[in-house]
């Protein structure tokens, strides 16, 4: 279904001293109040973010990740690092859509017609100040101290000298006091602009809770034009006035950590016999206060005939290699025998899917993020291992990764809209 099919519901006289940022903090406490699903996201580059809101819980679950076609349903998508019953794979559908950089209107979906007359009344009342950001039930993971996780990077050099994995990716999670008067809204609209080159996300579901991130890690894309894109991200340093995209050095245990990336989506492509792409890099690039390294692939769909390449390379590279490790379910296995909590949607997905036209889709690795809870924030970082990583350095990585996303915390204020 293509959004030109939706209703568009003109905002009313009594909303006209609302501008468009006022409008969308409008639809989000409108949407928070009833208990339904929401996503906000601002795409790498645009100028402008979007709103998602799904008529209900119920409607968002699914089993499969996303179709990447055009005869998909529209929506955004939401995976964790490993599906379960405490968190669950979710797609929240197209029902109501608003555009920051065209506020004129809201759109509603067919499927969410019975929406219309509620939300005509709420475009025209007044202001609501304070947000029930939605909060997990989950109990909070354990945060790791420095004497833990060094021990769990020697664990995990340890299996990979032992030829048990070639490569694994340790993680673990910070917890930070929320300041007086925290703003998830706020601190999206702060990240959005500090870091215009990420793909900045607020997510909020009943049960499931409450995700701000900027993450600078391609998936999977389709474009307009007829593109396959993704891109393999590893190896970190800080960017410094000595080391940038020019000048930076990496030492041979990045070099590796990035290759083994790249290496992972080539035998991805090869599990579908596909040899059509083409790979660029690797190149330094810039994410936030950080230096990564980078090797993009393209596959011209326009010149392969094979219409479901972007669903089947989704579904073979999540959880990649830049996030578990290789082989995958060794890996995978170490993780959950070692890493001592549990990720939940860190390290997971998440995009749009056919919202901006039909056949483009944007999903990002869900890096450089935090979970909202009544108090506190919940922070994630990783780092991969490889046999020449040394765990001091590895711990030193997860704290710079950790104030990309820390900064959100710091740069909120009490009523700003």
């Amino acid at each position: 279904m293509h959004t030109s099919e939706f209703r568009q519901l003109p905002w009313p006289a009594a909303a006209a001293a609302l501008d468009a940022h006022a409008r969308l903090r409008h639809l989000v406490a409108g949407a928070l109040r009833t208990g339904r699903p929401l996503a906000v996201w601002r795409e790498p580059g645009a100028a402008a973010p979007r709103l998602l809101v799904a008529r209900s819980l119920e409607a968002t679950y699914t089993g499969l990740p996303p179709a990447l076609d055009a005869q998909a349903p529209a929506g955004f998508a939401f995976f964790p690092f490993r599906d379960s019953d405490q968190n669950p794979a979710l797609f929240l559908p197209a029902d109501v859509l608003y555009d920051v950089g065209q506020p004129t209107t809201v759109a509603v979906a067919p499927k969410a017609r019975e929406l219309v007359p509620n939300l005509t009344a709420w475009l025209a009342a007044g202001a609501v100040e304070e947000l029930a950001w939605h909060y997990s039930a989950q109990p909070v993971p354990h945060a790791a101290t420095e004497l833990e996780y060094t021990d769990l990077v020697t664990r995990g050099v340890a299996a990979i000298e032992a030829q048990q994995v070639l490569k694994v990716v340790t993680s673990r999670a910070a917890r930070r006091a929320l300041p007086a008067g925290f703003d998830p809204l706020a601190a999206f609209v702060e990240l959005d602009r500090k870091y215009p080159l990420a793909f900045v996300s607020l997510v909020s579901v009943p049960g499931v809770g409450t995700w701000l991130g900027a993450t600078p890690e391609i998936l999977a894309e389709v474009t307009a034009d007829g593109a396959f894109r993704t891109m393999a991200l590893a190896g970190t340093q800080p960017l410094t006035a000595e080391f940038t995209p020019r000048t930076a050095i990496w030492r041979q245990k990045e070099i590796e950590e990035q290759a083994l990336v790249a290496r992972y989506i080539v035998n991805c492509f090869k599990q579908l016999r596909l040899r059509e792409y083409h790979e660029t890099g690797p190149r330094t690039v810039i994410a936030g206060e950080l230096l990564h390294l980078r090797t993009d692939f393209e596959v011209n769909l326009k010149h392969v005939p094979f219409p479901s390449l972007g669903t089947d390379m989704l579904r073979l590279l999540h959880p990649t290699s830049a996030v578990g490790g290789m082989p995958k379910v060794a890996a995978m296995h170490f993780i959950q025998q070692h890493e001592g909590y549990d990720r939940a949607y860190y390290s997971g997905f998440l995009g749009p899917v056919n919202v901006a036209a039909p056949g483009v889709a944007r999903l990002y690795v869900n890096l450089r993020c935090l979970q909202v809870r009544a108090t506190e924030a919940i922070l994630y970082a990783g780092t991969g291992l490889t046999v020449d990583s040394d765990p001091e350095r590895e711990w030193q990585e997860t704290e710079m990764k950790l104030r990309t996303i820390s900064a959100a915390l710091s740069m909120t204020f009490v009523g700003r809209h």
